[in-house]
């Protein structure tokens, strides 16, 4: 048996198929292969994800055309339903707006999840996998201290008094020790 192990570069898949395994001190090298008559490249299972996204398709365009959904009649105007809900994908909006004053449920909310989701890529990643809290505790404090104060005045000032004496009562807007 050849165990010489070369590294080479063929434009044919099928011909010379390469397969790389990493095994580390944890793990045992078991291999189950076969040889196959077909290789799957990127373009042939590319390829046959979008047939399949398009059986898919034309199979819920024809349920949709063979059984009729069950919704309400036309709106009307004068005769508005008790409680009036919004369509599923608001419910989110219409808990908040149910919870909070229309400025915080409808503007600074969504704006704070968009900052949010734009500002996470530039957060440092943990790659020495330590503690977060165990460098420069107090500076983390009193950036705690800061934020728990921002945000208790945030939800006093639209009035939001059940939110903030939660924050207040805990210590924060995460709990502290047990």
């Amino acid at each position: 048996m050849n165990k010489d192990f070369i590294a080479d570069v063929d434009s044919n898949a099928i011909k010379s198929p390469v397969r790389i395994a990493f095994v580390t001190r944890r793990t045992s090298v078991q291999v189950k292969a076969a040889d196959e008559d077909r290789l799957h490249t990127y373009p042939e299972v590319l390829f046959w994800a979008a047939v399949t996204v398009e059986l898919l398709a034309m199979g819920l365009v024809l349920i949709a055309l063979l059984f009729n959904a069950p919704l309400e009649g036309l709106a009307d105007p004068s005769h508005t339903p008790n409680p009036a809900k919004a369509p599923w994908y608001f419910l989110g909006l219409q808990e908040l707006l149910h919870y909070f004053p229309p400025v915080v449920a409808g503007v600074l909310a969504p704006t704070l999840v968009v900052i949010a989701l734009v500002v996470i890529p530039y957060f440092n990643i943990n790659i020495e996998a330590e503690g977060l809290f165990l460098k420069e505790k107090m500076r983390r404090l009193r950036i705690f201290i800061v934020t728990a104060i921002a945000l208790c005045l945030f939800l006093l000032f639209f009035k939001v008094y059940v939110a903030s004496s939660g924050v207040i009562l805990r210590g924060g807007p995460f709990h502290i020790g047990s």
